[in-house]
């Protein structure tokens, strides 16, 4: 099943403060919905991408949804996912973790 992004480019990079998360409109978040997971560059893709199983009380549609949402905002920012669905994310993901390193 094909799921339709809602992500679009943002312009914030770096830390972003609780301020400036609640100014982020919705599209710009992995979970739209739960404002969770923002996607605003490079750095903050490869974060959404190693904390996606840590994130909670989200549906199974939610996270069909911010896959979909990261797939478009990792190609915006050049950043390749092996992944093809978020099943394959979580103990040994094919995208290296940036964390883990």
């Amino acid at each position: 099943m094909s799921v339709k992004p809602t992500w679009q480019p943002h312009v914030e990079h770096g830390d972003l403060s609780s301020k400036e998360r609640r100014e982020l409109p919705e599209s710009v978040y992995a979970f739209p919905k739960q404002r969770k997971e923002p996607l605003t560059d490079a750095a903050h893709v490869k974060t959404a991408l190693a904390r996606f199983d840590q994130v909670e009380d989200v549906s199974d549609a939610d996270r069909d949804l911010a896959f979909a949402n990261i797939q478009a905002a990792a190609k915006h920012f050049g950043i390749h996912i092996e992944e093809k669905n978020w099943h394959e994310l979580g103990k040994h993901p094919h995208t290296p973790n940036p964390a883990h390193h």
